[in-house]
């Protein structure tokens, strides 16, 4: 089941957050949930199965200024590795489509990480119609 992510999902979100490769506290979740579920710009919706959270996809919606449209920026995906392979990506991406077409956006964007050590999440978002179009730069702020 697919649904909107709520204040009791915090620490199993958590975990899953250390599953992509950023090791979170629930402290820590606590607080950037806070923020995020505030926010009607963000939606975050979680993959459930027998009441434990399996899966989850995080997204903010986007305005363009060099062109007209909105679009819906993917900010997280993950789903739990003894799940993976069972549809629950696909379902995450369709719930992010559904929100995306329901504010009037008509792209959805994600960066992922380096080809060579994310091949497998490439081939991914590629085979669900994702296209490879852009390198992202980071400068890290002090």
């Amino acid at each position: 089941m697919i649904r909107k992510a709520k204040e009791n999902d915090i620490s199993q979100l958590a975990v899953l957050m250390g599953e992509l490769g950023y090791p979170t506290t629930k402290e820590e979740m606590e607080q950037r949930f806070s923020k995020i579920h505030l926010n009607p710009l963000y939606n975050t919706q979680v993959a459930e199965n027998d009441g434990v959270i399996v899966g989850m996809i995080g997204m903010t919606l986007g305005f363009h200024y060099e062109k007209n449209g909105n679009y819906v920026r993917i900010v997280a995906l993950v789903v739990g590795s003894e799940y993976r392979r069972q549809g629950i990506g696909a379902a995450l991406i369709l719930a992010a489509e559904e929100w995306a077409k329901e504010r009037g956006a008509n792209r959805l964007v994600l960066n992922s990480g380096n080809r060579n050590e994310r091949n497998e999440a490439h081939n991914f978002y590629t085979n669900r119609g994702f296209e490879g179009k852009a390198t992202g730069f980071y400068k890290q702020l002090s």
